[in-house]
């Protein structure tokens, strides 16, 4: 029997949560966006998914709100995004405890999105400035 060997790589990116607390920079982005659950007939030029996520009941995705409106699609929640620019590892510890606990301490619920080079948040939209002044803290 043929044994492969695999090699552990480490990730790119950021594990250290003082630096990552002390050099994240948060951006928040034009526009509105929306979180809905399409039905599987259903197709989306996936250009315009901002982002996606499959569970048993169905594809949840992330769209601005001008494109939901435009497919008519059904969404109860209109949030503003933030992203942190730091290069943030995937094996990083700690660091979405504390920017969410943060938010939290504020009275700001969070959804977050680890992607490969940055966490992203999506706040209620009239939370959007308090959660951009919340997370600027952390540079001071």
């Amino acid at each position: 029997m043929h044994r492969r060997s695999f090699i552990k790589r480490t990730m790119p990116g950021e594990t250290n949560l003082n630096e990552l607390l002390k050099t994240m920079r948060p951006t928040l982005n034009d526009g509105d966006y929306i979180f809905c659950t399409i039905p599987a007939s259903q197709t989306i030029d996936p250009s315009q998914i901002i982002g996606s996520f499959k569970e048993k009941e169905g594809l949840t995705v992330i769209l601005d709100k001008n494109v939901a409106d435009n497919l008519n699609l059904n969404y109860t929640y209109i949030a503003a995004w933030i992203t942190l620019t730091v290069h943030s590892s995937l094996e990083g510890v700690g660091f979405t405890a504390a920017f969410s606990n943060a938010l939290a301490k504020a009275g700001i619920g969070c959804n977050v999105i680890a992607a490969y080079y940055h966490d992203h948040i999506f706040v209620a939209k009239q939370d959007a400035e308090k959660a951009m002044q919340v997370l600027e803290e952390f540079n001071s």
